[in-house]
C-alpha cells in the first residue's frame, strides 16, 4: 500500500493506492488543515487510523527544498526526515520530493481537459519541460527526458534576484529594498507578492476606493480581496497591480525557460493562475515571456499552458511511488 501526500503550509492532500493502481485511482484521498499538527507523524497517524490495511510505502511532496532526504517544510515549523520516518513507522520506503518536482512528475500524465493552452508554440518532442508556480512562495522545476522516462528536477529559482525591465519596475525594486536587502523574483511573483504590487502602486497616486480600503482592512490575506475586485468590480487598481504582477511573472517564467532551454514547453502551475485566466491575455505576461533579447525568437516557439488540475502534485508523487519506489 502506497500513501501519497502533497503538504503545503496551509492544508495537506493525502490519498492510499494499491500496488497496481493508477495515479488518479486513489481508494482514499483526504485534505487536512497542516497547522491543525505539530508534525508529520500527528498528520500520516491521523489519517492512517482509517486504513484498513498497512501502508508500506509514503511519498511526499513538500514545499521547500529537499536535501538528503531531509526538509524543511516552508511556513510550517516542520523538519521532515524521510529515514526517521521510514524507522518510526516501520515502513519499507519513505521519498521526499519538492513540491513542484511533484508537479512537474504530472505534466506528463495531464489530459487536453486539464491544460488551458496560452500560446500553442511549436513544442520539440523530447525537449525539456519547465514548470513555474505562484504561490505563497514561487515555484520552479523542470524535466528532461531520459529514454523512455520523463526525470523531474527541483530548483528554487524563484529566490533569484529580481531584475527590472522598465523604470516602474525599476521604482518597484527600490520600494522593496527599504523592506529587505535581497529581492527576489518571488517577492512579486507570488500571492503575497500581489499585496506588495498593490502598496506600491497606491504609493505612486493610484487611487484607492473607501469601500475597498475596507475591505483590505479586514481581511488578513490581502490577495484574494485584490483578485476579486479586479475581476468582479473592475477597480482599475486592482487590476493594474495583477497586469504587473502577471508581466512580471511572464517575465520570470522566460528566464527560467532560457535557463532549461524548455523547448518542450513552459507549464504554469498553482491555485493563483487558473483563476485569472481572463487577464492573461492582456496583462503582458507573453510579451514579457518572450522580451529576451537574442532569444526572443527562441521563446516565440516555446509552448505556454496553464495547469487546471489542483491534484498535480499528488498525481505526480503517487506517480513515482507506483512506478519507481
Amino acid at each position: 500500500m502506497l500513501l501519497a501526500g502533497d503538504i503545503g503550509g496551509t492544508k495537506s492532500r493525502l490519498a492510499i493506492y494499491r500496488e497496481g493502481d493508477g495515479a488518479r485511482s486513489p481508494l482514499r484521498e483526504e485534505v487536512l488543515p497542516s497547522s491543525r499538527f505539530a508534525g508529520i507523524d500527528e498528520l500520516l497517524e491521523e489519517f492512517c487510523r482509517e486504513c484498513r490495511e498497512p501502508v508500506t510505502t509514503v511519498v511526499l511532496a513538500l514545499a521547500g527544498p529537499v536535501i538528503n532526504g531531509r526538509a524543511a517544510v516552508t511556513n510550517l515549523p516542520w523538519i521532515v526526515d524521510g529515514e526517521q520516518l521510514r524507522r518510526t513507522h516501520g515502513l519499507r520506503s519513505v521519498v521526499l520530493l519538492n513540491d513542484l518536482a511533484a508537479t512537474a512528475g504530472a505534466v506528463p500524465l495531464l489530459s487536453p481537459a486539464e491544460l488551458h493552452t496560452l500560446y500553442p508554440g511549436e513544442p520539440a518532442d523530447m525537449g525539456p519541460i519547465a514548470v513555474i508556480a505562484p504561490g505563497t512562495g514561487l515555484g520552479e522545476a523542470f524535466l528532461t527526458r531520459e529514454g523512455t522516462r520523463w526525470q523531474t528536477y527541483a530548483t528554487e529559482g524563484g529566490h533569484a534576484g529580481f531584475a527590472p525591465a522598465n523604470s516602474l519596475e525599476a521604482e518597484l525594486l527600490k520600494a522593496a529594498w527599504r523592506e529587505t536587502a535581497h529581492v527576489a523574483w518571488e517577492h512579486f511573483c507570488s500571492g503575497p507578492g500581489i499585496g506588495r504590487i498593490y502598496r506600491f502602486l497606491r504609493s505612486q497616486g493610484a487611487d484607492e476606493p473607501g469601500w475597498l480600503g475596507e475591505r483590505l482592512k479586514q481581511s488578513s490575506d490581502p490577495a484574494p480581496v485584490i483578485t476579486e475586485a479586479a475581476l468582479t468590480e473592475r477597480n482599475e487598481l486592482c487590476l493594474q497591480t495583477l497586469r504587473l504582477f502577471l508581466s512580471l511573472l511572464g517575465a520570470e517564467a522566460g528566464n527560467l525557460a532560457l535557463k532549461t532551454l524548455a523547448v518542450g514547453g513552459v507549464y504554469l502551475g498553482g491555485g493563483i493562475i487558473p483563476r485569472l485566466l481572463p487577464l492573461l491575455v492582456e496583462s503582458g505576461f507573453l510579451s514579457a515571456f518572450r522580451s529576451k533579447g537574442a532569444m526572443t525568437g527562441l521563446l516565440r516557439r516555446i509552448p505556454v499552458q496553464v495547469i487546471l488540475e489542483p491534484r498535480a502534485a499528488l498525481i505526480g508523487a503517487a506517480h513515482l511511488g507506483l512506478t519507481r519506489v
